[in-house]
């Protein structure tokens, strides 16, 4: 059996386009802007985007450290100094309990120093540099 020939060289060539994005409803949001690598390396090698850095990794890095360590001693007195962390502290309340929920606390304390840091120290900076690599200076 032999296949029919097919004019292959006369068909319009827009129908091997893929298909065309559809449109974007207003109730989606505005169209994300993707910036180009020019205009990325631009923005960072400039010494705003390296005082964004420097002021994030002053932050995160130090309090990361000390909640690992904070947390790390838990599990350590946890496992290993049991009768510690089995002592009393007022009615059914153990020391171990005790520290178990500051490790909760720990973390919406740090959550909130993060948000209100990120929010004076931060936000300014990467909203400056957004609008710059955007065009709306």
């Amino acid at each position: 059996m032999s296949t029919p020939h097919r004019a292959d060289h006369h068909e319009d060539p827009a129908q091997n386009l893929p298909p065309a994005e559809p449109q974007r409803a207003a109730s989606e949001g505005p169209t994300p802007y993707v910036a180009n690598d020019e205009a990325l390396a631009r923005v960072h090698a400039s010494d705003e985007f390296r005082e964004l850095k420097g002021r994030f990794r002053k932050f995160a890095f130090p309090l990361s450290a000390a909640f690992l360590i904070w947390y790390f001693a838990y599990v350590l007195l946890s496992t290993y100094a049991i009768d510690l962390m089995k002592k009393p502290l007022f009615g059914n309340v153990t020391l171990g309990l005790f520290l178990g929920l500051l490790q909760f606390l720990t973390t919406f304390v740090i959550t909130a120093l993060y948000i209100r840091h990120a929010n004076k120290n931060l936000d300014p900076i990467a909203t400056k540099l957004r609008a710059e690599l955007e065009g709306h200076r």
